[in-house]
């Protein structure tokens, strides 16, 4: 009778782990030397994700991947029923701020539904931007480091984020969305780079994190609701408001 059950628990762990099909990134064409622009493999790589009847995971593995331009995961034709994008590496914005600027998010999702983001660095390279506001010259507002929209089901666990041009993460009208063991990082006199920036959303839970910023630590925006956070660490930074 053991044996029976044995076979069974192996059986079952077996067949979990088939459930899932996993898409390397670097399959794609992308490299992490941190110099070859991997925009286009990383929407590669998303594309058959959101084409599998599988959950899948995207897999980004250690090294520094350059991601020149602003980007967009869009999940409205995602047949998958879940998409985990497990992140070793760094992603980098190019140095030069103009780049993404003006394009609202440097890394944005859109209408997506059970999604985890993983582990993994983002590092927006704001600081020659800071550098332009403070001098008092014109310069763009900047672009938020990674804004999620209209979605649902979010996970966003271990994730760092540095110098963001603009907020660090956004959730805009978004549904059931968890933060946790996130670590978001900036200097104290970065002008408006907010650690965590909610409007609109419903049941957002932030749990054991470290936020450091020149803005707010945790900025609550209009038409927010059942809002949970516990155990952040905040400072520098203006609190959570």
């Amino acid at each position: 009778m053991k044996n029976i059950v044995f076979l069974v628990i192996i059986a079952l762990v077996s067949t979990s782990a088939s459930s899932k099909v996993t898409y390397n990134v670097t399959s794609f064409g992308a490299k992490g030397d941190g110099n070859t622009d991997s925009t286009k493999a990383f929407l590669s790589a998303w594309s058959a994700a959101c084409n599998s009847t599988k959950s899948a995971v995207i897999y980004v593995p250690t090294g520094t991947f350059l991601l020149a331009t602003a980007i967009t995961f869009a999940g409205e034709r995602c047949q998958s029923s879940s998409i985990t994008i497990r992140i070793y590496g760094t992603l980098v914005a190019p140095f030069n701020y103009a780049a993404i600027a003006n394009s609202g998010d440097w890394i944005r999702f859109h209408r997506v539904n059970h999604v985890t983001i993983s582990g993994g660095t983002l590092d927006a390279r704001g600081g020659s931007l800071w550098s332009c506001k403070t001098s008092g010259k014109s310069c763009p507002s900047g672009a938020t480091t990674l804004g999620i929209y209209n979605s649902k089901n979010i996970v966003i666990s271990g994730l760092k984020s540095v110098n963001s041009q603009m907020f660090h993460i956004l959730l805009d009208t978004c549904t059931n969305a968890k933060l946790q063991g996130v670590s978001i990082s900036a200097s104290g006199a970065s002008p408006n780079t907010d650690g965590i920036h909610l409007i609109s959303s419903n049941g957002v839970t932030i749990l054991n994190s470290k936020i450091a910023t020149g803005d707010d630590c945790i900025s609550i925006g209009p038409g927010n609701s059942n809002l949970w956070i516990q155990t952040v660490a905040c400072g520098p930074g203006h609190g959570i408001r």
